[in-house]
Protein backbone atom coordinates (compact mmCIF):
# COMPACT_ATOMS: atom_id res chain seq x y z
CA UNK A 1 0.00 0.00 0.00
CA UNK A 2 2.56 2.65 0.55
CA UNK A 3 6.37 2.31 -0.03
CA UNK A 4 8.86 0.92 2.72
CA UNK A 5 9.74 3.39 5.01
CA UNK A 6 13.70 3.64 5.89
CA UNK A 7 15.37 5.38 8.71
CA UNK A 8 17.98 6.60 6.27
CA UNK A 9 14.80 7.87 4.30
CA UNK A 10 13.31 9.14 7.15
CA UNK A 11 15.94 10.98 8.35
CA UNK A 12 16.60 12.68 4.31
CA UNK A 13 13.09 13.60 4.79
CA UNK A 14 13.03 15.30 8.08
CA UNK A 15 16.50 17.28 7.25
CA UNK A 16 15.11 18.42 3.91
CA UNK A 17 11.73 19.53 5.54
CA UNK A 18 13.77 21.72 8.03
CA UNK A 19 15.89 23.04 5.27
CA UNK A 20 12.23 24.23 3.96
CA UNK A 21 10.58 24.92 6.90
CA UNK A 22 13.27 26.21 9.81
CA UNK A 23 11.88 29.86 9.39
CA UNK A 24 7.76 29.15 9.51
CA UNK A 25 8.25 26.66 11.68
CA UNK A 26 10.05 28.37 14.43
CA UNK A 27 12.56 25.21 14.82
CA UNK A 28 15.91 25.14 14.43
CA UNK A 29 17.67 22.65 12.59
CA UNK A 30 19.47 19.86 14.94
CA UNK A 31 22.76 19.45 12.75
CA UNK A 32 23.85 16.58 15.22
CA UNK A 33 21.11 13.82 13.61
CA UNK A 34 22.27 11.66 11.48
CA UNK A 35 21.15 8.20 10.27
CA UNK A 36 22.95 6.19 12.91
CA UNK A 37 21.27 8.25 15.62
CA UNK A 38 18.36 8.81 14.75
CA UNK A 39 15.39 8.89 17.75
CA UNK A 40 17.94 8.10 20.07
CA UNK A 41 17.70 11.44 21.83
CA UNK A 42 14.44 13.69 22.87
CA UNK A 43 15.53 15.85 20.53
CA UNK A 44 15.12 14.50 17.76
CA UNK A 45 11.49 13.99 17.54
CA UNK A 46 10.94 17.85 17.13
CA UNK A 47 12.37 18.34 13.71
CA UNK A 48 10.97 15.45 12.47
CA UNK A 49 7.57 16.64 13.22
CA UNK A 50 8.44 19.89 11.30
CA UNK A 51 9.17 17.42 7.98
CA UNK A 52 5.40 16.05 8.39
CA UNK A 53 4.46 19.50 8.09
CA UNK A 54 5.99 19.71 4.57
CA UNK A 55 3.28 17.33 3.68
CA UNK A 56 0.58 19.12 5.45
CA UNK A 57 1.95 22.38 3.26
CA UNK A 58 1.07 20.11 -0.47
CA UNK A 59 -1.79 18.92 0.19
CA UNK A 60 -3.36 22.68 1.29
CA UNK A 61 -1.79 24.29 -1.71
CA UNK A 62 -3.37 21.79 -3.90
CA UNK A 63 -6.35 22.77 -6.16
CA UNK A 64 -7.29 19.65 -8.12
CA UNK A 65 -9.20 18.09 -5.19
CA UNK A 66 -10.97 21.50 -3.14
CA UNK A 67 -11.17 24.06 -6.42
CA UNK A 68 -11.00 22.99 -9.57
CA UNK A 69 -14.24 20.50 -9.64
CA UNK A 70 -16.48 23.21 -8.32
CA UNK A 71 -17.81 25.64 -9.96
CA UNK A 72 -15.22 29.16 -9.30
CA UNK A 73 -13.13 29.02 -12.34
CA UNK A 74 -13.48 29.35 -16.43
CA UNK A 75 -10.35 29.01 -18.44
CA UNK A 76 -7.96 32.69 -18.22
CA UNK A 77 -5.51 33.24 -21.22
CA UNK A 78 -3.63 30.53 -21.07
CA UNK A 79 -5.96 27.43 -19.49
CA UNK A 80 -4.20 24.60 -16.95
CA UNK A 81 -7.85 23.30 -16.08
CA UNK A 82 -7.24 19.02 -16.27
CA UNK A 83 -9.77 16.15 -15.32
CA UNK A 84 -11.14 17.86 -12.50
CA UNK A 85 -12.61 20.68 -14.06
CA UNK A 86 -13.97 18.86 -17.16
CA UNK A 87 -15.51 16.38 -14.66
CA UNK A 88 -14.65 13.43 -16.86
CA UNK A 89 -12.57 11.24 -14.35
CA UNK A 90 -11.77 7.79 -14.96
CA UNK A 91 -9.57 5.02 -13.06
CA UNK A 92 -7.54 5.64 -16.58
CA UNK A 93 -8.01 9.79 -16.40
CA UNK A 94 -7.38 11.66 -13.39
CA UNK A 95 -7.38 8.65 -11.11
CA UNK A 96 -5.75 9.24 -7.47
CA UNK A 97 -2.40 7.37 -6.22
CA UNK A 98 -2.40 8.37 -2.32
CA UNK A 99 0.69 7.39 -2.02
CA UNK A 100 1.75 10.68 -0.15
CA UNK A 101 -0.97 10.75 2.08
CA UNK A 102 -0.24 7.30 3.37
CA UNK A 103 3.88 8.52 3.51
CA UNK A 104 2.36 11.24 5.53
CA UNK A 105 0.80 9.28 7.96
CA UNK A 106 3.41 6.66 8.28
CA UNK A 107 5.79 8.96 9.29
CA UNK A 108 3.00 10.73 11.64
CA UNK A 109 3.13 6.68 12.94
CA UNK A 110 6.32 6.14 13.03
CA UNK A 111 6.93 9.31 15.39
CA UNK A 112 3.96 7.70 17.95
CA UNK A 113 5.65 4.57 18.15
CA UNK A 114 9.33 6.06 18.83
CA UNK A 115 8.11 8.25 21.01
CA UNK A 116 6.94 6.35 23.39
CA UNK A 117 9.84 5.03 25.07
CA UNK A 118 10.69 8.84 25.89
CA UNK A 119 9.71 10.47 28.97
CA UNK A 120 11.03 13.90 28.31
CA UNK A 121 11.35 14.31 32.54
CA UNK A 122 12.59 17.08 31.63
CA UNK A 123 10.18 18.90 29.78
CA UNK A 124 7.08 16.56 29.71
CA UNK A 125 4.81 19.74 28.06
CA UNK A 126 7.26 19.46 24.97
CA UNK A 127 6.43 15.69 24.54
CA UNK A 128 2.82 16.45 25.04
CA UNK A 129 2.90 18.97 22.63
CA UNK A 130 4.87 16.80 20.16
CA UNK A 131 2.09 14.36 20.61
CA UNK A 132 -0.66 16.76 19.82
CA UNK A 133 0.53 18.08 16.47
CA UNK A 134 1.42 14.63 15.25
CA UNK A 135 -2.27 13.60 16.07
CA UNK A 136 -3.89 16.41 14.78
CA UNK A 137 -1.54 15.84 11.60
CA UNK A 138 -2.51 12.46 11.28
CA UNK A 139 -6.34 13.43 11.31
CA UNK A 140 -5.61 16.10 8.73
CA UNK A 141 -4.36 13.50 6.25
CA UNK A 142 -7.01 11.20 6.63
CA UNK A 143 -9.53 13.46 6.33
CA UNK A 144 -8.05 15.46 3.27
CA UNK A 145 -7.86 11.76 1.49
CA UNK A 146 -11.31 10.68 3.00
CA UNK A 147 -13.15 14.08 1.73
CA UNK A 148 -11.64 12.65 -2.11
CA UNK A 149 -11.68 8.75 -2.03
CA UNK A 150 -14.39 8.02 0.91
CA UNK A 151 -13.87 4.85 1.96
CA UNK A 152 -9.69 4.26 2.62
CA UNK A 153 -7.24 2.08 3.67
CA UNK A 154 -7.01 2.83 7.96
CA UNK A 155 -3.29 2.57 8.52
CA UNK A 156 -2.01 3.05 12.51
CA UNK A 157 1.03 1.42 12.87
CA UNK A 158 4.35 2.10 11.83
CA UNK A 159 6.49 0.38 8.80
CA UNK A 160 10.18 -0.15 9.25
CA UNK A 161 10.86 -2.74 7.46
CA UNK A 162 9.78 -4.80 4.35
CA UNK A 163 6.83 -6.27 5.50
CA UNK A 164 4.19 -3.70 4.06
CA UNK A 165 0.82 -4.24 5.34
CA UNK A 166 -2.02 -4.65 2.74
CA UNK A 167 -4.57 -3.06 3.59
CA UNK A 168 -9.02 -3.15 2.53
CA UNK A 169 -10.61 0.11 2.23
CA UNK A 170 -12.77 0.52 5.53
CA UNK A 171 -15.89 2.49 5.58
CA UNK A 172 -15.75 6.54 5.02
CA UNK A 173 -17.47 6.52 8.98
CA UNK A 174 -14.50 4.16 10.44
CA UNK A 175 -12.27 6.56 8.98
CA UNK A 176 -14.43 9.27 10.53
CA UNK A 177 -13.96 7.90 13.84
CA UNK A 178 -10.53 8.06 14.02
CA UNK A 179 -9.92 11.22 12.56
CA UNK A 180 -12.44 12.09 15.73
CA UNK A 181 -10.36 10.22 18.15
CA UNK A 182 -6.82 11.70 17.24
CA UNK A 183 -8.58 14.83 17.45
CA UNK A 184 -9.48 14.04 20.67
CA UNK A 185 -6.47 12.98 21.68
CA UNK A 186 -4.79 16.12 20.43
CA UNK A 187 -7.29 18.72 22.44
CA UNK A 188 -6.78 16.10 25.61
CA UNK A 189 -3.13 15.99 25.49
CA UNK A 190 -2.95 20.23 25.03
CA UNK A 191 -5.48 20.85 27.84
CA UNK A 192 -2.78 18.27 30.43
CA UNK A 193 -0.01 20.71 29.54
CA UNK A 194 1.09 22.83 32.65
CA UNK A 195 1.35 25.76 30.42
CA UNK A 196 -2.11 25.54 28.48
CA UNK A 197 -4.05 28.23 27.51
CA UNK A 198 -6.59 28.05 24.89
CA UNK A 199 -5.55 31.25 23.58
CA UNK A 200 -2.28 30.11 22.99
CA UNK A 201 -0.78 29.85 19.16
CA UNK A 202 2.84 29.60 19.25
CA UNK A 203 2.91 29.33 15.29
CA UNK A 204 -0.15 29.45 12.96
CA UNK A 205 1.91 27.40 10.66
CA UNK A 206 1.64 24.49 13.48
CA UNK A 207 -1.60 22.92 14.97
CA UNK A 208 -2.40 24.48 17.83
CA UNK A 209 -5.54 23.90 20.30
CA UNK A 210 -7.88 26.07 18.28
CA UNK A 211 -6.88 24.83 15.32
CA UNK A 212 -7.39 21.68 16.12
CA UNK A 213 -10.49 22.51 17.46
CA UNK A 214 -11.30 24.04 13.94
CA UNK A 215 -10.52 20.69 12.41
CA UNK A 216 -12.43 18.73 14.48
CA UNK A 217 -15.26 21.14 13.62
CA UNK A 218 -15.12 20.74 10.15
CA UNK A 219 -14.80 17.44 9.81
CA UNK A 220 -18.25 16.74 12.06
CA UNK A 221 -19.67 19.03 9.44
CA UNK A 222 -18.50 16.76 7.27
CA UNK A 223 -19.75 13.65 9.28
CA UNK A 224 -22.91 15.00 9.44
CA UNK A 225 -24.03 15.73 5.94
CA UNK A 226 -21.70 13.01 4.31
CA UNK A 227 -21.76 10.38 6.32
CA UNK A 228 -25.28 10.85 7.63
CA UNK A 229 -24.20 11.63 11.13
CA UNK A 230 -26.80 14.28 12.05
CA UNK A 231 -27.76 16.21 15.04
CA UNK A 232 -24.80 14.79 17.30
CA UNK A 233 -22.12 15.58 14.70
CA UNK A 234 -23.86 19.21 14.10
CA UNK A 235 -23.71 19.72 18.21
CA UNK A 236 -19.64 18.62 18.23
CA UNK A 237 -19.16 21.13 15.43
CA UNK A 238 -21.16 23.84 17.47
CA UNK A 239 -19.14 22.64 20.23
CA UNK A 240 -15.76 22.84 18.72
CA UNK A 241 -16.20 26.01 16.93
CA UNK A 242 -17.17 27.65 20.62
CA UNK A 243 -13.88 26.56 21.16
CA UNK A 244 -12.27 28.42 18.64
CA UNK A 245 -14.40 31.19 18.99
CA UNK A 246 -12.88 31.64 22.47
CA UNK A 247 -9.05 31.35 21.49
CA UNK A 248 -8.63 35.29 20.97
CA UNK A 249 -8.41 35.20 17.41
CA UNK A 250 -10.81 38.02 15.38
CA UNK A 251 -12.00 39.03 12.15
CA UNK A 252 -9.39 42.04 10.14
CA UNK A 253 -11.46 45.11 9.95
CA UNK A 254 -10.84 45.66 6.29
CA UNK A 255 -10.91 42.35 3.68
CA UNK A 256 -7.80 43.16 1.76
CA UNK A 257 -5.86 42.00 5.06
CA UNK A 258 -7.57 38.53 5.12
CA UNK A 259 -4.22 37.41 2.11
CA UNK A 260 -2.61 40.54 2.87
CA UNK A 261 -1.23 40.02 6.41
CA UNK A 262 0.98 37.15 7.45
CA UNK A 263 -0.56 34.86 10.24
CA UNK A 264 1.88 36.39 12.89
CA UNK A 265 0.38 39.16 12.00
CA UNK A 266 -2.88 38.22 11.48
CA UNK A 267 -5.39 38.11 13.74
CA UNK A 268 -8.13 35.81 12.05
CA UNK A 269 -5.77 33.69 10.83
CA UNK A 270 -6.12 30.12 12.71
CA UNK A 271 -3.93 28.04 10.28
CA UNK A 272 -2.17 28.71 7.34
CA UNK A 273 0.96 27.37 5.25
CA UNK A 274 3.81 29.41 5.11
CA UNK A 275 5.63 30.69 1.21
CA UNK A 276 7.76 33.04 -0.08
CA UNK A 277 8.69 34.33 -2.84
CA UNK A 278 12.14 32.38 -3.13
CA UNK A 279 10.19 29.13 -3.61
CA UNK A 280 9.77 27.95 -6.93
CA UNK A 281 6.55 27.77 -8.24
CA UNK A 282 4.79 29.85 -4.97
CA UNK A 283 1.73 28.91 -4.55
CA UNK A 284 -1.45 27.99 -6.35
CA UNK A 285 -2.28 31.85 -6.69
CA UNK A 286 0.56 31.46 -9.80
CA UNK A 287 -1.99 30.20 -11.68
CA UNK A 288 -4.33 32.95 -11.48
CA UNK A 289 -1.96 35.62 -12.08
CA UNK A 290 -1.64 37.14 -15.57
CA UNK A 291 1.51 38.06 -17.30
CA UNK A 292 2.08 41.10 -18.91
CA UNK A 293 2.49 40.64 -22.63
CA UNK A 294 -1.35 39.13 -22.31
CA UNK A 295 -2.40 42.37 -20.41
CA UNK A 296 -0.42 44.42 -22.48
CA UNK A 297 -2.90 47.77 -23.18
CA UNK A 298 -5.56 47.50 -20.68
CA UNK A 299 -6.82 50.74 -19.97
CA UNK A 300 -6.53 49.93 -16.18
CA UNK A 301 -3.13 48.03 -16.43
CA UNK A 302 -2.36 49.37 -12.70
CA UNK A 303 -4.89 47.57 -11.23
CA UNK A 304 -4.10 44.29 -12.26
CA UNK A 305 -2.50 41.76 -10.65
CA UNK A 306 0.03 41.08 -13.29
CA UNK A 307 3.63 39.59 -13.20
CA UNK A 308 6.66 40.27 -15.77
CA UNK A 309 6.94 36.55 -17.01
CA UNK A 310 4.69 33.73 -17.88
CA UNK A 311 7.25 31.68 -15.02
CA UNK A 312 5.89 33.95 -12.41
CA UNK A 313 2.09 33.96 -13.44
CA UNK A 314 0.47 31.97 -15.39
CA UNK A 315 -2.73 33.33 -16.34
CA UNK A 316 -4.73 29.77 -16.45
CA UNK A 317 -7.29 30.99 -14.11
CA UNK A 318 -10.24 33.82 -14.14
CA UNK A 319 -13.39 33.97 -12.00
CA UNK A 320 -16.52 32.30 -13.50
CA UNK A 321 -19.74 33.87 -14.38
CA UNK A 322 -21.83 32.05 -11.52
CA UNK A 323 -18.81 33.15 -8.87
CA UNK A 324 -19.44 36.64 -9.90
CA UNK A 325 -23.42 36.49 -9.86
CA UNK A 326 -23.28 35.56 -6.30
CA UNK A 327 -22.04 38.57 -5.78
CA UNK A 328 -24.62 40.95 -7.45
CA UNK A 329 -27.24 40.28 -4.24
CA UNK A 330 -25.09 43.35 -3.01
CA UNK A 331 -23.54 46.46 -4.33
CA UNK A 332 -21.83 47.51 -1.06
CA UNK A 333 -19.99 44.54 -0.89
CA UNK A 334 -16.75 45.69 0.27
CA UNK A 335 -14.24 41.98 -0.97
CA UNK A 336 -15.21 42.36 -4.58
CA UNK A 337 -11.96 44.35 -5.31
CA UNK A 338 -9.78 41.79 -3.48
CA UNK A 339 -12.14 38.77 -5.26
CA UNK A 340 -11.36 39.89 -8.40
CA UNK A 341 -10.91 42.47 -10.92
CA UNK A 342 -11.89 43.12 -14.87
CA UNK A 343 -9.29 43.52 -17.34
CA UNK A 344 -10.29 46.96 -19.85
CA UNK A 345 -9.45 47.11 -23.37
CA UNK A 346 -10.04 50.00 -25.76
CA UNK A 347 -12.65 47.27 -27.66
CA UNK A 348 -14.43 46.45 -23.82
CA UNK A 349 -13.97 43.95 -21.30
CA UNK A 350 -12.25 41.25 -21.46
CA UNK A 351 -11.24 38.62 -18.57
CA UNK A 352 -11.77 38.94 -14.96
CA UNK A 353 -8.75 38.14 -13.04
CA UNK A 354 -8.49 36.58 -9.36
CA UNK A 355 -7.23 39.01 -7.13
CA UNK A 356 -7.94 37.18 -3.72
CA UNK A 357 -4.33 35.79 -4.16
CA UNK A 358 -2.25 38.57 -5.41
CA UNK A 359 1.09 37.91 -4.52
CA UNK A 360 3.81 40.60 -3.46
CA UNK A 361 4.57 43.23 -5.76
CA UNK A 362 9.30 43.68 -5.35
CA UNK A 363 10.76 45.55 -7.48
CA UNK A 364 11.61 43.19 -9.96
CA UNK A 365 8.51 41.61 -10.31
CA UNK A 366 5.34 40.11 -8.43
CA UNK A 367 5.40 37.06 -6.65
CA UNK A 368 2.79 34.91 -5.29
CA UNK A 369 4.21 34.30 -1.94
CA UNK A 370 0.82 34.42 -0.61
CA UNK A 371 0.28 32.03 2.64
CA UNK A 372 -2.47 29.37 2.00
CA UNK A 373 -4.92 29.62 4.30
CA UNK A 374 -6.63 26.41 5.62
CA UNK A 375 -8.16 27.96 8.45
CA UNK A 376 -9.62 31.31 9.13
CA UNK A 377 -12.16 32.76 11.44
CA UNK A 378 -15.02 33.86 9.08
CA UNK A 379 -14.61 30.50 7.48
CA UNK A 380 -15.32 29.32 11.15
CA UNK A 381 -18.51 31.94 11.73
CA UNK A 382 -19.62 30.21 8.58
CA UNK A 383 -19.69 26.74 9.78
CA UNK A 384 -21.00 27.69 12.63
CA UNK A 385 -24.17 28.63 10.59
CA UNK A 386 -24.39 26.03 8.69
CA UNK A 387 -24.40 23.61 11.60
CA UNK A 388 -26.75 25.59 13.61
CA UNK A 389 -29.38 25.76 10.67
CA UNK A 390 -28.67 21.92 10.10
CA UNK A 391 -29.88 21.59 13.66
CA UNK A 392 -32.95 23.92 13.18
CA UNK A 393 -32.19 26.53 14.67
CA UNK A 394 -32.45 29.01 11.77
CA UNK A 395 -32.20 32.83 13.85
CA UNK A 396 -28.86 31.81 15.55
CA UNK A 397 -27.83 30.78 12.31
CA UNK A 398 -28.03 34.33 11.07
CA UNK A 399 -26.43 35.45 13.80
CA UNK A 400 -23.17 33.67 12.94
CA UNK A 401 -23.96 34.38 9.20
CA UNK A 402 -24.37 38.45 9.87
CA UNK A 403 -21.09 38.33 11.39
CA UNK A 404 -19.41 38.01 8.51
CA UNK A 405 -21.68 40.04 6.17
CA UNK A 406 -21.19 43.06 8.91
CA UNK A 407 -17.52 43.14 7.56
CA UNK A 408 -18.45 42.89 4.04
CA UNK A 409 -20.42 45.64 3.95
CA UNK A 410 -23.80 43.59 2.33
CA UNK A 411 -26.46 44.47 5.76
CA UNK A 412 -28.45 42.28 7.30
CA UNK A 413 -30.01 39.55 5.85
CA UNK A 414 -33.37 40.18 4.71
CA UNK A 415 -34.58 36.69 2.93
CA UNK A 416 -36.52 33.98 3.73
CA UNK A 417 -35.96 32.71 7.03
CA UNK A 418 -37.03 29.09 5.93
CA UNK A 419 -34.18 26.14 7.01
CA UNK A 420 -34.10 25.38 3.17
CA UNK A 421 -33.72 29.11 2.36
CA UNK A 422 -30.86 30.32 4.80
CA UNK A 423 -29.00 26.74 4.32
CA UNK A 424 -28.49 28.15 0.45
CA UNK A 425 -27.45 31.45 1.76
CA UNK A 426 -25.13 30.21 4.10
CA UNK A 427 -23.74 28.06 0.77
CA UNK A 428 -24.12 31.35 -1.51
CA UNK A 429 -21.61 33.47 1.46
CA UNK A 430 -19.15 30.83 1.73
CA UNK A 431 -18.67 31.43 -2.01
CA UNK A 432 -18.46 35.36 -1.50
CA UNK A 433 -16.07 35.39 1.71
CA UNK A 434 -14.03 32.33 0.85
CA UNK A 435 -13.87 32.14 -3.52
CA UNK A 436 -10.49 30.40 -4.14
CA UNK A 437 -9.58 28.90 -0.68
CA UNK A 438 -9.72 25.87 -1.81
CA UNK A 439 -12.71 24.75 -0.04
CA UNK A 440 -15.48 25.14 -2.95
CA UNK A 441 -15.68 21.40 -3.65
CA UNK A 442 -16.18 20.35 -0.13
CA UNK A 443 -18.71 22.76 0.03
CA UNK A 444 -20.62 22.01 -2.89
CA UNK A 445 -20.59 18.39 -1.86
CA UNK A 446 -21.25 18.91 2.15
CA UNK A 447 -24.44 20.96 0.91
CA UNK A 448 -25.38 18.67 -1.86
CA UNK A 449 -25.44 15.58 0.50
CA UNK A 450 -27.23 17.84 2.85
CA UNK A 451 -29.94 18.36 0.10
CA UNK A 452 -29.51 21.92 -0.55
CA UNK A 453 -28.43 21.52 -3.76
CA UNK A 454 -27.68 19.00 -6.28
CA UNK A 455 -24.53 19.59 -7.40
CA UNK A 456 -25.00 17.82 -10.93
CA UNK A 457 -27.47 20.84 -11.85
CA UNK A 458 -25.16 23.52 -9.81
CA UNK A 459 -21.66 22.81 -11.61
CA UNK A 460 -22.30 23.98 -14.94
CA UNK A 461 -19.25 20.80 -15.60
CA UNK A 462 -21.54 18.18 -14.21
CA UNK A 463 -24.76 18.90 -15.92
CA UNK A 464 -25.62 15.64 -18.00
CA UNK A 465 -23.02 13.79 -16.31
CA UNK A 466 -22.76 11.10 -13.82
CA UNK A 467 -19.47 11.35 -12.32
CA UNK A 468 -19.27 10.11 -9.37
CA UNK A 469 -18.55 12.50 -6.25
CA UNK A 470 -14.94 10.84 -5.07
CA UNK A 471 -12.02 9.88 -7.33
CA UNK A 472 -11.55 6.76 -8.67
CA UNK A 473 -8.32 4.85 -7.79
CA UNK A 474 -5.42 4.23 -9.97
CA UNK A 475 -4.35 1.20 -11.57
CA UNK A 476 -0.90 1.54 -10.09
CA UNK A 477 -2.57 1.02 -6.46
CA UNK A 478 -5.05 -1.35 -7.11
CA UNK A 479 -2.31 -3.75 -9.06
CA UNK A 480 -0.15 -3.27 -5.59
CA UNK A 481 -2.85 -3.97 -3.18
CA UNK A 482 -5.28 -7.09 -4.02
CA UNK A 483 -7.17 -6.61 -0.75
CA UNK A 484 -8.43 -2.86 -2.17
CA UNK A 485 -11.84 -2.16 -4.94
CA UNK A 486 -12.40 0.63 -6.92
CA UNK A 487 -14.35 3.60 -6.19
CA UNK A 488 -18.11 2.75 -6.44
CA UNK A 489 -19.46 4.57 -9.60
CA UNK A 490 -16.10 3.94 -11.51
Amino acid sequence: MITRIKFLALTAFALTGLSACDSLLDVKPQSSITEAVYFQNEGDFEPYLTGIYTYMRTFANNVTYGTERGEELIAGSNSRFGVAWSQIITPTSGAINYNDWYKAIGHCNLLLAKIEGFPFTGNPDLRKRILAETYSLRAYFYFHLTRIIGDAPLMLQAVTDENVPLLPRVPATEVMKQIQSDLDQAIGLYKSMSNFSATSYPSKYRFAYGSTQALKAEASLWSAKVLAGGEADFNAAVAAISEVEATGVSLNADFKNVTGLRAPNNTEIILSAFFSRDETGGNYGVNALPFLTIVQGAINLDSLPYTQTSTTGQGAYQISQPSRALFTKSTTDKRIPFTWVTERQTSGPKISWITKYPGTKYSDDRISDNEVIIFRLADIYLMKAEALAGLGKVEEAITSLEKVRARAGTGAYAGSKTKAAVEREILDERGRELFFENKRWYDLVRFHKGGTIDVYQFVPNLVGKTTPLFWPLNTTVLANNNQLVQTEGY
